[in-house]
């Protein structure tokens, strides 16, 4: 049976690139890593490794092998998680992932009040562009995350709702449209919720403005001040810039654009989540920014078989 060691030493070769990376991660030897996962190819019996120049990169098998191995590892960390949270919510952990917008100006006043309820939960965050996030939880490595709205094809549940408007903003004197369609554009990294977001309401406007991509919520709300171009971005990430009358925001079609933040975990939450998302929903909130619970759909009328959709 693959041993927890050898499933690590497989995905850190993964996301390392390399055999020797790998074993820096991990604080062992190379021939550690390489025995790790000679151990795993004998079991899966097909290649894992394979030559490349003088070191070892993971075959095509070996990279869909370690796409399961980073599930299992995230269930079995959960599982352990949720059998301690079960007997004791209030010294179990939770992993919360949340999109850099909602990390930066949402998330850190939520933890602040929960750690002062909840003193002995263990929490960790990690931080990246949405379709890392809903990978973390897809592969059992997170336990609730914040974001947009998840994909379809993600199992998992919507567990609370607080609203969010995305708005263009620009240096004060900046046009709106039509002027701000032939400005540059500041655009968030690929992968980004909000930049596919921008791109569709530029197509939509049928605008073809020059574009320059900062890679970060803090970039592009830097730039915008400086005068470097106009962006999309999150209400919430430029209440106090506006305030302050850094940034206006600009009249621009279909804006502002209301895509309220969701608190997510898979079916079955653990009870550290639980109790995390029993806080969201009651902690103290200015007017207007409050969690709340998402709203029940209706059952779908059942239609025979073979009518339209």
């Amino acid at each position: 049976m693959a041993t927890d060691a050898r499933l690590r030493a497989l995905v850190a070769v993964a996301d390392t690139g390399s055999v020797h990376a790998a074993a820096d991660r991990l604080m062992v030897t190379d021939s550690a890593i390489s025995a790790a996962i000679a151990a795993l190819t004998r079991e899966v019996r097909v290649p894992l490794l394979e030559r490349q120049g003088r070191g070892l990169r993971l075959t095509p098998s070996g990279l869909t092998y370690a796409g399961y191995a980073r599930a299992i590892l995230g269930m079995h960390d959960e599982a352990l998680a949720a059998a301690r949270g079960d007997a004791d919510p209030e010294h179990g952990r939770v992993r919360v992932a949340a999109v850099t917008t909602a990390a930066e100006h949402i998330v850190p006043p939520l933890l602040t009040t929960f750690r002062a309820r909840h003193p002995g939960v263990e929490i960790s965050l990690e931080v990246g562009p949405s379709d890392h996030i809903w990978g973390l939880l897809s592969e059992w490595r997170a336990d609730l995350v914040i974001a947009g709205r998840p994909p379809r094809s993600l199992a998992a549940a919507i567990r609370a709702i607080r609203p969010n408007a995305l708005v263009v903003v620009g240096a004060p004197g900046t046009p709106g449209a039509p002027g701000a369609l032939s400005l540059t554009w500041l655009m968030r990294e690929a992968g980004s919720g909000t930049r596919a977001t921008c791109e569709a309401l530029l197509a939509s406007l049928d605008a073809d403005p020059p574009t320059l991509t900062l890679g970060s919520n803090g970039a592009v709300v830097a730039g915008s001040v400086a005068g470097l171009g106009v962006t999309l971005v999150s209400r919430d990430a430029v209440t106090r810039a506006l305030a302050a009358g850094d940034l206006v925001e600009l009249a621009v079609p279909h804006t502002p654009m209301s895509r309220p933040w969701h608190a997510v975990t898979r079916p079955r939450a653990t009870a550290v989540a639980e109790l995390l998302v029993r806080h969201m929903l009651t902690a103290d909130e200015p007017a207007g920014r409050s969690w709340r619970e998402p709203r029940k759909r209706r059952a779908s009328p059942v239609r025979s078989a073979g009518s339209g959709t």
